[in-house]
């Protein structure tokens, strides 16, 4: 289990931070530290040195911060909005496009969810496998290299959503039973049988194979057209963009094809300076990092 290791400064500042595995020996600028191989959060650690570290358990936040970059990551008062906004959680059925560094699926499934994701550049769809090996959800999101566009078909057409809809051998062994006692009374209930049947299909509503869609791809208003096919009745999509130009098109789309709640909000924030003199906003440039636009399917 990979932990972190923090020195701190006089006033509680974090002036360096390294990830760690048990048992090894890491060395730092200052000093060599020595990991026992049952490292727990909260202990502390010193180098050869005489330097102190604090171990600290790998958290949402942190993966930020440390997974290997292939362009700039979703910051993680974004990653918020999106999960706090689509109530991503345990169970649900992710399809996200636009992997990159991978912060958004990571965080998705750390609450719980199976994340299909769908990376264009094969070498960062490897790096973005490997930052899913680092927070541990490896085994919860899958991670595609291509375009999602050119899937849409099949994953349309999935009836189950993915790492779903295996079945065992028992189910199998049973089905093929049932296969052959069908067919010695497919005749006697073609009539009425089938009437009832095809009245109750005629009523039934088709569902998708997705709790969530998540989209930070220029042409996301592509995969959109698809969104009610592709979402549960209830299901929600969160489109993630930089440009306003290309968050027109998103709501544009998202209204023809019948979505509904659609809204769009610029994603600002401001820190705060407190000091001798008072209290005030920071005079650092205003924190704008993109536009993020909701809409569910009903």
């Amino acid at each position: 289990m990979t932990v972190l290791v923090i020195h701190e400064d006089e006033d509680g500042n974090s002036v360096r931070e390294f990830l760690v595995e048990p048992g090894e020996e890491f060395g730092t600028d200052l000093g060599v530290l020595e990991v026992p191989e049952d490292i727990q959060p909260g202990e502390t650690l010193e180098t050869h040195l005489g330097t102190e570290f604090r171990v600290r358990r790998l958290r949402g936040p942190d993966l930020f911060h440390h997974f290997e970059r292939t362009g700039a990551p979703m910051v993680p008062r974004d990653v918020g909005l999106v999960i706090g906004e689509t109530g991503v959680c345990q169970g649900d059925r992710v399809l996200d496009a636009g992997t990159g560094t991978g912060v958004l699926a990571a965080s998705m499934a750390r609450a719980g969810a199976t994340v299909t994701t769908y990376e264009r550049d094969p070498e960062f769809a490897e790096v973005a496998r490997e930052n899913m090996a680092l927070a541990n959800v490896a085994e919860s999101v899958e991670v595609r290299a291509g375009n999602v566009l050119e899937d849409l078909d099949e994953l349309v057409s999935s009836e189950t959503g993915p790492n779903c809809g295996v079945e065992s051998d028992e189910s199998e062994r049973e089905s093929d039973t049932d296969a052959e006692t069908d067919s010695k009374t497919k005749t006697e209930t073609e009539t009425d049988g089938d009437a009832e049947t095809n009245a109750d299909a005629d009523t039934a509503t088709d569902d998708g194979s997705f709790d969530v869609l998540t989209l930070d791809t220029g042409d996301a208003a592509s995969v959109v057209e698809r969104a009610p096919e592709l979402l549960v009745k209830g299901g929600f999509l969160a489109v993630y963009s930089p440009f306003i130009e290309s968050t027109r098109e998103v709501v544009a789309t998202a209204r023809d094809v019948g979505l509904s709640e659609i809204t769009t909000r610029e994603t600002i924030q401001r820190e705060m300076d407190f000091d001798d003199r008072g209290s005030r906003p920071s005079t650092a440039p205003v924190g704008h990092t993109g536009y993020l636009t909701i809409a569910r399917n009903d």
